[in-house]
């Protein structure tokens, strides 16, 4: 099948501070995330591009080159530039059942690397998210997945010490943590779930492969048992261009006005 190769429609503004590289560099990488450049399609030569756009050999070039620093296209020599980037993993935010389903599917696409596996006195995060004694231990577990050998999220776990003992450093590496607490008898029920942005920092920049500084998806997730007891308390920093969190919504008719509520 032929390779097919998209135009850009766009423009770029000389009169921006933003240097002209970086701005061809965010018009052409916001169309390969948002699906107009798919995998597989060949971006316009370098000789198009400064046409396109009235800017110099060498400004296409660094664009280009950041793109594919960034492993989102391939350049290649008497082939151009091709996009290599893939769909992001997708998790759909809805009830428990789903979660799991959820994570589930996205362990079998994906590989786990344990950066640390360890029982060691609770945090205070821990403490006060799972309603420990100050003292009590719990399993620590610290892990990366990977989806076609690139790094999207950064997993930290903390789990009351009689359920981490419930299975091995190795299970967890080919099992979801979740289903790992459910096989221990455990019944889950609901979880308390926070998004929010954070920042790339000296631990989570150089594991999922991004520069410091750079936009992430934090998750933070307690999980409750049948019982409304904590069992997991989960922190996961997940790289934008490589995983999207999607929720179901329902149209609702009020009295006063209409409203968005979510699907369960």
């Amino acid at each position: 099948m032929a390779e097919k190769t998209v135009a850009i429609r766009d423009s770029i503004d000389n009169s921006l501070p933003t240097p002209l590289y970086h701005q061809l560099y965010v018009l052409i990488r916001e169309k390969i995330f948002s699906g107009v450049y798919a995998n597989g399609t060949l971006i316009p030569t370098e000789k198009a591009l400064e046409k396109m756009f009235d800017v110099s050999r060498i400004t296409v070039k660094r664009a280009l080159d950041e793109l594919a620093k960034e492993s989102l296209v391939a350049r290649q020599r008497g082939r151009g530039t091709t996009v290599t980037f893939n769909n992001p993993v997708s998790h759909s935010s809805g009830n428990m059942a789903g979660l799991i389903e959820d994570m589930q599917n996205i362990a079998k696409e994906t590989t786990v690397t344990i950066l640390e596996f360890d029982y060691i006195k609770a945090p205070p995060q821990a403490v006060d998210a799972l309603k420990l004694d100050p003292a009590a231990i719990v399993q620590k577990a610290i892990r990366i997945r990977h989806k076609d050998q690139m790094p999207f999220s950064y997993v930290v776990t903390y789990l009351p010490e009689e359920i981490g003992q419930t299975f091995k450093y190795e299970e967890l590496e080919a099992h979801p943590i979740l289903a790992l607490i459910e096989r221990s008898g455990i019944a889950i029920s609901r979880a308390r779930q926070t998004i929010t942005a954070a920042l790339a920092d000296s631990v989570t920049a150089p594991a999922l492969r991004v520069n410091m500084g750079s936009p992430l998806i934090k998750v933070t997730r307690i999980v409750y048992d049948t019982k409304d007891k904590p069992v997991e308390y989960i922190t996961i920093f997940y790289r934008p261009d490589h995983y999207q969190l999607n929720l179901d919504l329902s149209r609702v008719k009020g009295e006063q006005a209409n409203f968005w509520t979510a699907k369960t």
